[in-house]
């Protein structure tokens, strides 16, 4: 009986140490998160309101370029990953928020402020909303990743292609579409993340750790850039 309770003690103690880890990983990804969206917040702005800027990034092939680095520097960070450490994957992923704010600066002309700043709050609270929900929920939705996956990868070829035919029909179905795939990407993401760390915790790998929180950072700062970029095309009025 003892040997049980010896037992019983030191699982509900490892139990307690990986929730608690689980927690810091958690305030990790988020934390990491949040300082890249003030980063692209903060390179927007500054572009967007600087007329001079503007009219060099967004004017002939440069704007193809500017449209397309951050995705680019997506699938470099995803090749590279196993090769940086921790801090130099933290820092790559700032780097890229910063070009991101660059490539979306274009927003801070064509909307109004005060609309940026409403749809930013509804993401905002639909992106926490979905994320938590993601977290608590008993229910098994990996089998999402693949539907939404595919869905992504339409919506990207589509968005390529409305790049040339300009269509606003095309547009608005691209950005419903979009929205409900990058809600759905944001609870598997958030599960995803903490069923991965768990699966891991008990090597103790404090490195891979460390990347693997960078890696959900920027899985979940996709979800919420594009879905903020996407209402916004529903729900900002223009300048």
């Amino acid at each position: 009986m003892a040997e049980f309770d010896t037992i019983r003690t030191a699982s509900g103690a490892r139990a307690a140490e990986i929730d608690e880890g689980l927690r810091a990983h958690m305030n990790k990804v988020y934390g990491t998160m949040s300082v890249g969206m003030l980063l692209t917040f903060l390179a927007a702005w500054a572009v967007g309101n600087n007329a001079a800027m503007m009219n060099v990034l967004f004017t002939g092939f440069t704007r193809y370029i500017v449209m397309f680095a951050p995705l680019i520097m997506v699938f470099a960070f995803g090749a590279m990953i196993n090769r940086l450490s921790a801090a130099g994957a933290q820092l790559f992923f700032y780097a890229f928020s910063a070009l991101m704010g660059v490539s979306i600066s274009y927003i801070f002309v064509v909307f109004t402020d005060f609309s940026i700043a409403q749809v930013f709050l509804i993401t905002a609270v639909a992106f926490a909303g979905l994320s938590i929900w993601g977290y608590t929920t008993k229910k098994d939705i990996s089998g999402w990743g693949s539907f939404l996956i595919m869905g992504l990868i339409g919506l990207i070829v589509a968005s390529i292609v409305n790049i040339f035919l300009a269509s606003s029909a095309i547009m608005f179905a691209i950005s419903v579409i979009g929205v409900l795939i990058f809600a759905g990407l944001t609870a598997y993401d958030t599960q995803d993340i903490k069923n991965e760390y768990l699966a891991h915790a008990q090597h103790g790998d404090s490195e891979w750790l460390g990347k693997s929180a960078i890696m959900g950072a920027l899985r979940l700062y996709l979800d919420f850039i594009n879905m903020f970029m996407l209402l916004l095309n529903l729900l900002g009025q223009r300048e």
